[in-house]
């Protein structure tokens, strides 16, 4: 997959590298020229001197076959700019963008835009939004066997009651909705866009993960 990162202070580096690692092939936009000696010299990604909302410079970065982008420069009202234009214009199926108000996700994930507060774990959240297959375990009890997990809920269970999703190998204890949490009722319906937090045993993960792909009505 293509990935594109405005921005290359710590978090951009940081993805910028372990996306790299994984295999992906990866373009990092940012205003200063000098901000790319975060990378390292073993990076072999490409490095774009430019504003991360042009879309010129979102062009020379390949944005055209990019799968995801994340916006994490050091200003909110830039990184939803930058999000909005590769959501809205070009179509990139997996946008995340940071935020340091978090009052503000609400309205980007109306729009479609996935957000990640600034926190001390904000490259690993990321990182959990662009590669969806990688492992996202929130808390582990002591004995290391009963997990709690974060999930992005796929459009298959658009509609259903939340309830239907305990019929899988683990059991719903909450949601995030619009940058808001709750605790899950059975009778809460699912929505586009719904982030849920699953109990499970830590065997049982893989099993959870493909059960979430299938979709409602196939059990345990």
């Amino acid at each position: 997959m293509h990935v594109i990162i405005v921005g290359c202070g710590r978090v951009g580096s940081t993805l910028a590298r372990e996306l790299s690692a994984l295999g992906n092939t990866v373009a990092v936009i940012d205003r200063r020229a000098d901000a790319f000696l975060r990378l390292g010299d073993d990076f072999s990604g490409q490095t774009v001197v430019g504003i991360g909302f042009d879309p010129d410079i979102l062009i020379s970065a390949g944005i055209e076959r990019a799968g995801a982008l994340a916006a994490v420069t050091n200003g909110d009202n830039s990184n939803i700019m930058i999000a909005r234009v590769a959501r809205e214009r070009f179509k990139v199926h997996s946008v995340v963008a940071r935020i340091y108000d978090p009052k503000r996700s609400e309205i980007y994930e109306r729009l479609g835009i996935a957000t990640v507060a600034t926190v001390k774990w904000t490259a690993e959240r990321i990182l959990r939004r662009i590669v969806v297959d990688r492992p996202a375990v929130e808390w582990t009890d002591p004995s290391a066997e009963l997990v709690l997990v974060e999930r992005i809920i796929g459009d298959v269970w658009v509609g259903e009651r939340s309830c239907v999703l305990d019929e899988g190998p683990g059991n719903v204890v909450g949601l995030r909705r619009y940058g808001k949490a709750m605790l899950a009722t059975h009778d809460v319906l699912v929505q586009q866009g719904d982030v849920m937090y699953f109990a499970v045993m830590n065997a049982d993960i893989g099993a959870l993960d493909d059960y979430l792909k299938k979709g409602p009505g196939r059990g345990k």
